[in-house]
């Protein structure tokens, strides 16, 4: 029998750690939390629920991930976020490995719900996600915060029936809030990768993620929620490139200043 560490990075998630845990009790070996020191109850529920929590300072997503894979006991990994779990069809596609595996990797779809519904349609869903793997082959890389499971060594994938539950946004007003957090992350994060960005991408980009995910995608299709989902988009696309737009300027400004000051220096040695 396949033993199965199921690894998931918290901080101040007391909302959903419970109900995560929960749903991989018939799946898991052990199950390792991996807390950026939660002041909620975080803690507190994980312990009760059988986890082993490690407390560790918030590196970044891939970073904290990663980490838990070290902590884990067993080779083959089932990781989560705190707001997902699986459904019965992805328990018993797990299960079944467990008792036979015939891949190092496999992938599973996620389904995000937003505001309480399923968001079945638009660039949401099918949203395949790498998640269950042997970490002798694979870990944690990407481009925080989306981060993503990186092959170090090619070997045979295989995709799972049933699906991961993503209980993302309660309200508007959240999806909001965190859109602005995320966008500055993933902003800093390409502008150190040296990426760049300019107003056609500013402009077009927005543009294109709303007409491939609401109409291309059928993103229409899951009415109010759709439409919100895919404007959101719209919104996420056009602050990260803002936002990474304005970093490139300031730096251009730093260097400009740096290199005036060196003139100035040099020609007063001049004299």
């Amino acid at each position: 029998m396949l033993k199965l560490s199921v690894t998931i990075i918290t901080k101040n998630e007391e909302r959903n750690i419970g109900r995560c845990i929960d749903s991989v009790n018939a799946i898991a070996d052990e199950i390792i939390v991996v807390d950026s020191f939660s002041s909620d109850g975080t803690v507190k529920i994980a312990l009760q629920k059988g986890a082993i929590v490690k407390q560790e300072i918030f590196r970044g997503y891939k970073e904290q991930k990663n980490l838990a894979l070290q902590f884990a006991s067993h080779d083959f990994i089932f990781s989560l976020d705190a707001d997902e779990m699986p459904d019965q069809g992805l328990i018993g596609s797990i299960l079944d490995i467990k008792k036979e595996h015939t891949a190092k990797c496999y992938t599973a779809n996620r389904l995000t719900y937003f505001c309480g519904k399923p968001i079945k349609h638009g660039l949401w869903y099918p949203d395949k996600k790498l998640r269950l793997f042997d970490r002798r082959v694979a870990i944690w890389g990407g481009i925080n915060p989306h981060d993503k499971v990186i092959l170090m060594k090619p070997c045979p994938t295989e995709h799972l029936r049933g699906n991961i539950l993503h209980y993302s946004y309660t309200s508007i007003r959240q999806c909001k809030q965190k859109c602005d957090y995320l966008t500055s992350v993933y902003a800093h994060s390409l502008h150190k990768m040296g990426k760049k960005s300019n107003l056609f991408k500013i402009i077009m980009n927005p543009v294109w993620e709303f007409f491939h995910g609401y109409i291309l995608r059928l993103g229409f299709l899951d009415g109010y929620y759709g439409l919100i989902v895919s404007v959101n988009t719209v919104r996420y696309t056009f602050i990260k490139h803002f936002k990474l737009y304005q970093l490139q300027k300031e730096k251009f400004v730093l260097q400009r200043a740096k290199s005036e000051k060196i003139r100035k220096t040099k020609v007063g040695t001049q004299y």
